[in-house]
């Protein structure tokens, strides 16, 4: 009689990535942490509003990857990043994407760049993923900013060359993200370009005195152009908007 044989047991599934989200922002932290808690391969083990906190937490509970905020008050995320680095691969998660602190946040370490409005919540994960394996991820809105500032510092025989490989090499997951940024999925709401600035600023965490201060019109102009953007991403709130906007919600 041939031997007995047990079925082949199926592999055990992975555990589930565990995430520090710091971001001084409540809605977003807020917004990542229950889209990232409620699935199957990834959990927030912990929150933080600025880069002492971030330390703190990861030290005491030793996350699989970091997303980090660049802008926070006390210590910024770009002045904490050499110090998480050394706890867990760091991602930034962010609204910044001015060439200059792309660049320095990629010398600091930091494993992958991510704009907010330029991933859906899957993308966000495999570049979580890809990050802890050590495969950087870059969204279109930071290499696109990296790629402006390298064109315009290029010699005049190099900017007349084609830059698509040049494209590849500074995001190399650029292909995989289904998004662009004159395709972001912000483009369905349908703000025009100043609906779209004011947005990006409340998002920012600006009053409407200090919106007005910025775009250089009256308080009363300002509110109107919120009025519409709320007609327009169906919302109520400041904080609904933003977190629609940002894709968090």
């Amino acid at each position: 009689m041939p031997p007995h044989t047990h079925p082949a047991r199926p592999p055990d599934s992975a555990p589930p990535l565990r995430l520090l989200v710091a971001d001084d922002n409540p809605v977003v932290r807020a917004g990542l942490t229950a889209l990232l808690s409620g699935r199957s391969d990834t959990t927030v083990v912990a929150e933080a509003t600025d880069g002492r906190e971030a330390c703190e937490a990861a030290l005491r509970h030793r996350p699989d990857v970091i997303l980090l905020d660049v802008r926070m008050p006390g210590v910024d995320g770009i002045s904490a990043l050499p110090h998480l680095v050394r706890l867990a691969p760091v991602m930034m998660l962010t609204y910044s994407h001015e060439a200059e602190t792309v660049r320095e946040a990629l010398r600091r370490g930091a494993g992958g760049y991510l704009v907010h409005g330029e991933f859906t919540t899957e993308q966000l994960v495999r570049a979580v993923r890809d990050v802890r394996e050590g495969r950087p991820h870059v969204t279109p809105g930071a290499a696109e900013a990296l790629l402006t500032e390298l064109r315009a510092s290029a010699p005049a025989h190099a900017v007349s060359q084609p830059l698509g490989h040049l494209r590849d090499f500074a995001s190399p997951t650029l292909s995989q993200m289904q998004s662009s940024v004159g395709e972001s999925f912000r483009s369905r709401f349908r703000l025009s370009t100043r609906e779209a600035e004011i947005m990006d600023l409340i998002a920012s965490g600006m009053t409407n005195q200090q919106i007005a201060a910025v775009c250089f019109i009256s308080e009363k102009t300002v509110k109107n152009h919120i009025n519409r953007i709320f007609a327009k991403l169906h919302t109520t709130t400041r904080s609904q908007a933003t977190a629609k906007w940002l894709g968090v919600a």
